[in-house]
């Protein structure tokens, strides 16, 4: 049934971003940012289309060859932002897969997880975890900056949090990660082309607000979340010294 759907990826894009102003046009391995992730995306998707409200974002995306639609300066979230861009699309699309303008790493092996989700026709939404190694040591899981997710029997949501969910009783903490398997949430969502148009006219949530994690509205208003798993490690982009870890991620994986 996936291989009949209809994918759409939109990539939001911002100038303004309080830790990197300007991170889309940031230049890595001689080229920007988002034509990098535009790229990545675009070789598992072939409908891609970058939603910004700036204009020198724009002007770049139109310069290497890309789909690019200007929307709202006023969107309080990335969700947001992707549905008023698909709205402007003037085609209608089952899936729509919003990928992070700061992630030129995103793999094609995570597009494909992502997209599988929807094989479930209960899926309504679809994001993407990675399991920690126990080389990640506990304060990597302890992390509050990583959300974890704990799933149920048929790889979906039960729970995110910023806490380390679940405590295991009875085990020392330093003991945790060789006993059982947690998983790392990659911000990377898609959803049922009406589910989009219907979470965005949600209130926050009291998870929502508790966590500041905006998935936790999509669960409590009873909304199926569907996991993928992967095992590649992204390097996501948001502060001039991740696009200097990038930079030398990008000159290994060349070599």
């Amino acid at each position: 049934m996936g291989n009949q759907l209809k994918f759409i990826a939109i990539i939001p894009a911002r100038y303004a971003s309080t830790r990197f102003p300007g991170k889309p046009l940031a230049m890595l391995g001689g080229k920007p940012v988002i034509q990098r992730v535009y790229e990545q995306v675009t070789g598992v998707i072939s409908s891609a289309v970058v939603a910004t409200d700036d204009e020198r974002i724009a002007e770049v995306v139109k310069s290497f060859g890309g789909q690019v639609v200007m929307t709202s300066p006023n969107h309080k979230s990335g969700t947001d932002r992707c549905w008023e861009a698909y709205q402007k699309q003037g085609e209608e699309y089952d899936v729509v897969i919003n990928v992070q303008g700061d992630e030129p790493f995103i793999a094609h092996s995570q597009l494909r997880a992502i997209m599988n989700c929807f094989n479930d026709e209960n899926t309504d939404i679809a994001t993407l975890v990675k399991p920690f190694s126990e080389e990640d040591g506990l304060s990597a899981l302890e992390n509050p900056n990583s959300p974890k997710v704990v799933l149920d029997s048929e790889s979906r949501a039960i729970y995110f949090s910023r806490s380390v969910i679940p405590y295991l009783r009875g085990v020392e903490p330093e003991k945790w990660l060789s006993h059982h398997t947690f998983y790392k949430h990659i911000g990377m969502y898609a959803f049922r082309r009406d589910v989009l148009g219907q979470v965005t006219s949600l209130l926050q949530s009291t998870l929502e607000k508790a966590e500041s994690l905006e998935q936790l509205r999509w669960l409590e208003n009873g909304y199926k979340i569907g996991v993928g798993i992967s095992d590649v490690e992204t390097v996501g982009i948001d502060t001039p010294e991740d696009l200097e870890r990038a930079e030398r991620f990008l000159a290994e994986i060349e070599k």
